[in-house]
Protein backbone atom coordinates (compact mmCIF):
# COMPACT_ATOMS: atom_id res chain seq x y z
CA UNK A 1 0.00 0.00 0.00
CA UNK A 2 1.15 3.50 -0.84
CA UNK A 3 0.02 6.48 1.21
CA UNK A 4 0.08 9.87 -0.50
CA UNK A 5 -0.13 13.27 1.16
CA UNK A 6 -0.48 16.57 -0.69
CA UNK A 7 0.70 19.87 0.71
CA UNK A 8 1.28 23.45 -0.42
CA UNK A 9 -2.24 24.63 -1.14
CA UNK A 10 -3.49 28.03 -0.09
CA UNK A 11 -5.08 31.31 -1.13
CA UNK A 12 -3.38 33.39 -3.80
CA UNK A 13 -4.28 36.24 -6.11
CA UNK A 14 -4.64 35.78 -9.84
CA UNK A 15 -1.24 35.76 -11.48
CA UNK A 16 0.44 34.31 -8.42
CA UNK A 17 2.18 30.98 -7.92
CA UNK A 18 1.97 27.95 -5.68
CA UNK A 19 4.03 24.81 -5.42
CA UNK A 20 2.25 21.62 -4.46
CA UNK A 21 4.03 18.56 -3.15
CA UNK A 22 2.96 14.93 -3.10
CA UNK A 23 4.88 12.80 -0.64
CA UNK A 24 4.61 9.02 -0.47
CA UNK A 25 5.08 6.62 2.40
CA UNK A 26 4.60 2.89 2.85
CA UNK A 27 6.40 2.20 -0.42
CA UNK A 28 8.57 3.98 -2.96
CA UNK A 29 7.22 5.74 -6.04
CA UNK A 30 9.90 4.31 -8.33
CA UNK A 31 7.52 2.13 -10.32
CA UNK A 32 4.55 4.49 -10.45
CA UNK A 33 3.36 7.16 -12.77
CA UNK A 34 2.03 10.03 -10.67
CA UNK A 35 -0.78 12.29 -11.76
CA UNK A 36 -2.26 15.51 -10.50
CA UNK A 37 -6.00 16.00 -10.53
CA UNK A 38 -8.33 18.74 -9.44
CA UNK A 39 -11.98 18.94 -8.55
CA UNK A 40 -14.16 21.96 -7.95
CA UNK A 41 -17.51 21.68 -6.14
CA UNK A 42 -20.16 20.19 -8.39
CA UNK A 43 -17.67 19.24 -11.11
CA UNK A 44 -15.99 16.01 -12.13
CA UNK A 45 -12.42 15.28 -11.18
CA UNK A 46 -10.07 16.49 -13.92
CA UNK A 47 -6.65 15.09 -14.73
CA UNK A 48 -4.24 17.96 -15.35
CA UNK A 49 -0.75 16.48 -15.30
CA UNK A 50 1.15 13.18 -15.27
CA UNK A 51 4.79 12.19 -14.94
CA UNK A 52 6.28 8.80 -15.73
CA UNK A 53 8.01 6.56 -13.25
CA UNK A 54 11.57 6.85 -14.56
CA UNK A 55 12.21 8.68 -17.83
CA UNK A 56 10.51 11.95 -16.91
CA UNK A 57 7.89 11.89 -19.65
CA UNK A 58 5.15 14.37 -18.80
CA UNK A 59 1.62 15.17 -19.82
CA UNK A 60 -0.34 18.38 -19.32
CA UNK A 61 -3.95 19.17 -19.96
CA UNK A 62 -4.50 22.09 -22.30
CA UNK A 63 -5.99 24.10 -19.45
CA UNK A 64 -2.66 24.20 -17.59
CA UNK A 65 -0.07 23.71 -20.33
CA UNK A 66 2.60 26.38 -20.22
CA UNK A 67 1.68 27.43 -16.69
CA UNK A 68 2.16 24.27 -14.61
CA UNK A 69 5.26 22.08 -14.39
CA UNK A 70 5.44 18.64 -12.82
CA UNK A 71 8.66 17.08 -11.56
CA UNK A 72 9.68 14.21 -9.33
CA UNK A 73 12.46 13.09 -7.04
CA UNK A 74 12.18 9.36 -6.53
CA UNK A 75 14.92 9.37 -3.91
CA UNK A 76 12.67 11.58 -1.77
CA UNK A 77 9.47 9.80 -2.77
CA UNK A 78 8.13 13.15 -3.84
CA UNK A 79 6.38 14.69 -6.84
CA UNK A 80 5.87 18.43 -7.15
CA UNK A 81 3.57 20.61 -9.20
CA UNK A 82 4.77 24.16 -9.77
CA UNK A 83 1.77 26.32 -10.64
CA UNK A 84 2.42 29.74 -12.16
CA UNK A 85 0.13 32.44 -13.52
CA UNK A 86 -2.77 31.08 -11.53
CA UNK A 87 -6.29 32.00 -12.60
CA UNK A 88 -9.59 31.98 -10.71
CA UNK A 89 -10.59 28.95 -12.80
CA UNK A 90 -7.78 27.00 -11.14
CA UNK A 91 -9.63 27.10 -7.82
CA UNK A 92 -10.21 23.49 -6.75
CA UNK A 93 -9.10 20.73 -4.46
CA UNK A 94 -5.91 19.26 -5.90
CA UNK A 95 -5.07 15.58 -5.57
CA UNK A 96 -2.11 13.45 -6.47
CA UNK A 97 -2.54 9.83 -7.47
CA UNK A 98 -0.24 6.96 -8.40
CA UNK A 99 -0.65 4.28 -11.04
CA UNK A 100 1.36 1.37 -12.39
CA UNK A 101 0.12 2.33 -15.84
CA UNK A 102 0.49 5.46 -17.94
CA UNK A 103 -2.96 6.84 -17.38
CA UNK A 104 -4.63 10.12 -16.46
CA UNK A 105 -8.07 8.62 -16.02
CA UNK A 106 -9.17 8.88 -12.37
CA UNK A 107 -10.80 5.46 -12.42
CA UNK A 108 -7.49 3.83 -13.35
CA UNK A 109 -5.37 5.32 -10.58
CA UNK A 110 -4.33 2.93 -7.81
CA UNK A 111 -3.66 5.27 -4.87
CA UNK A 112 -4.94 8.72 -3.94
CA UNK A 113 -4.07 11.45 -1.53
CA UNK A 114 -6.75 13.30 0.38
CA UNK A 115 -6.21 16.59 -1.43
CA UNK A 116 -5.14 20.15 -0.73
CA UNK A 117 -7.23 23.26 -1.39
CA UNK A 118 -6.13 25.90 -3.88
CA UNK A 119 -8.12 29.13 -4.05
CA UNK A 120 -7.30 31.86 -6.56
CA UNK A 121 -8.93 35.25 -6.10
CA UNK A 122 -9.60 37.66 -8.94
Amino acid sequence: QVQLVESGGGLVQAGGSLRLSCTASGSTLDGYAVGWFRQAPGKEREGISLISSRDGTTYYADSVKGRFTVSRDNAKNMVTLQMNDLKPGDTATYYCAASWLWTIEPRNMDYWGKGTQVTVSS
